[in-house]
């Protein structure tokens, strides 16, 4: 078996040879960390490597297995992490300059539970600073590239993760979504990315919350059933996360195994949502796609919720946030600051009190209307992103289709599922006449993960995408 090949196995596969002793540990991370060295200078996708205790845990897994000791569901599988959660003895600098030599002297709750699962530490994945926006450059570590194109962008924050994940450098990565920071990135990486309701996965401790009670943390891989096995080894009840559901970890492998019946699901889909502008391939592939669900069964309908755009009470909410956190921090720091970034909170810093309260109830207000729509279908099938990829070096698109746009149209339908706390996916559904992908989105009613990688699934086994990869070798 040769080094492609192995790096090219998901974490189901690899788990499995690994358990039946045709594969070692050893030889997994040796071979990934090989393709590391060879492909990631194209792309940028791992800010911060750790090859000696990656190699060092593969030995000491593969002692275990060779003793017949009992494996976590993840032993001796690779994975990587986002360089805005906190590992212990890792440097995790958060994309900023501030924090360019931290290193956390403890894990946040889902490493732990990766760790304990046996899963191997490669690295940390680049991200924009503190996630403040939807593309992948820092001034650390500059800018992450879609292994698709190199002259496109990843799309953000979990840019470098999803990057990592599409070319092979790893079969499974760790992202982080506060207004579509999973999902953005695995649409424009063809890969498949799930944000999980709200609370399901612990997250603290880590870095000041510039997401105050929107960002999850959730799964980028190549397949449903990886997503589905990572997701149940991450979630769970924590008290040290204030927010953490008070529920064991739901069964979600279960769910996608042999051929998921949905037969008789109610599902809606749509292509703006009544209010955005969207590129004319991202809606072919979307209405294409909804038509694969009624070849499954489902009972399938166009429709969308009557609740409006949130963007406006989304934009206060968190530039409240991003102010709070980081205006005290110009004088010293600002220059040093993305300078996006820094101009974001000084233009923030004089938001309300009065403007932030009135953002939380028109929260719960769009929630009320959305919670409704779900009384009446299981599932809403939506466009990721508004475009498909874009070229480096830029935060958004000007125009769609000839129009002239605000900055955050391009991506007008992932934060309104932050904002509701519903699970919601990033399917692999086409490509452009360029061949650059796009990405469907799944948005499950509250807390019901298993309808979202159930319906996954059915969609893989129909339009599969994982053998498909970008062309970097």
């Amino acid at each position: 078996m040769d080094n492609l090949e192995i790096c090219r196995m998901t974490a189901m596969q690899l788990r499995k040879v690994i358990r039946a002793r045709k594969l070692s540990p050893v030889e997994v991370v040796d071979a990934v960390l090989e393709r590391i060295d060879r492909i990631n200078p194209k792309i940028n996708a791992y800010c911060t490597l750790v090859p000696e205790s990656a190699r060092a845990e593969a030995k000491k897994a593969e002692r275990k297995v060779m003793k017949g000791e009992s494996l976590g569901s993840l032993y001796g599988v690779p994975v990587s992490i986002k360089d805005l959660a906190f590992t212990k003895g890792i440097r995790t600098t958060g994309g900023s300059k501030m924090y360019e030599n931290f290193v956390p002297d403890q894990d946040a709750v889902f490493v732990e539970r990766l760790k304990a699962a046996g899963a191997i530490i490669l690295g940390k994945t680049n991200t924009p600073e503190f996630g403040w926006i939807a593309v992948t450059t820092n001034p650390v570590f500059g800018v992450s590239r879609n292994p698709w194109n190199t002259e496109y962008t990843t799309g953000g924050s979990s840019g470098g993760a999803a990057a990592a994940v599409a070319a092979c450098l790893g079969p499974i990565a760790q992202g982080s979504d506060g207004g579509g920071s999973i999902r953005i990135p695995s649409s424009f990486c063809g890969v498949y990315g799930l944000k999980p309701s709200f609370g399901r996965v612990p997250t603290s401790p880590g870095f000041p919350g510039l997401w105050e009670g929107l960002s999850v943390t959730g799964p980028i891989t190549r397949t449903v059933s990886d997503a589905a096995l990572m997701l149940e080894v991450m979630s769970g009840y924590d008290e040290r996360d204030f927010y953490s559901i008070p529920q064991k970890a739901p069964h979600y492998l279960s769910a996608v195994r042999g051929e998921p019946n949905l037969k008789r699901m109610k599902i809606a889909w749509t292509k703006d949502m009544g209010y955005a502008i969207v590129d004319k391939q991202v809606a072919r592939a979307i209405e294409a796609a909804a038509k694969v669900f009624e070849k499954l069964g489902c009972l399938v309908e166009e429709a969308h919720p009557d609740a409006g755009d949130p963007q406006a009470a989304f934009s206060t909410q968190v530039a409240s946030a991003v102010a709070a956190q980081l205006y005290d921090e110009l004088p010293e720091w600002g220059k040093q600051f993305d300078p996006g970034l820094a101009a974001y909170v000084e233009r923030s810093k004089d938001i309300l009190a009065r403007d932030y309260v009135k953002a939380r109830v028109k929260h719960l207000e769009y929630w009320a209307k959305i919670r409704v729509f779900f009384d009446k279908y299981d599932l809403l099938l939506t466009p990721v992103l508004a475009v498909p990829p874009f070229p480096v070096g830029i935060y958004s698109p000007s125009e769609i289709n000839g129009q002239k746009v605000p900055p955050i149209a391009w991506m007008p339908f992932t934060y309104p599922f932050n904002i509701t706390g519903q699970p919601a996916a990033s399917v692999p559904c086409g490509y452009t006449e360029d061949g650059l992908p796009i990405g469907l989105q799944i948005i499950g009613r509250k807390y019901d993960e298993v309808n979202v990688l159930k319906a996954s699934a059915a969609f893989e086994r129909v339009k599969p995408w994982a053998d498909k990869y970008p062309p970097l070798d």
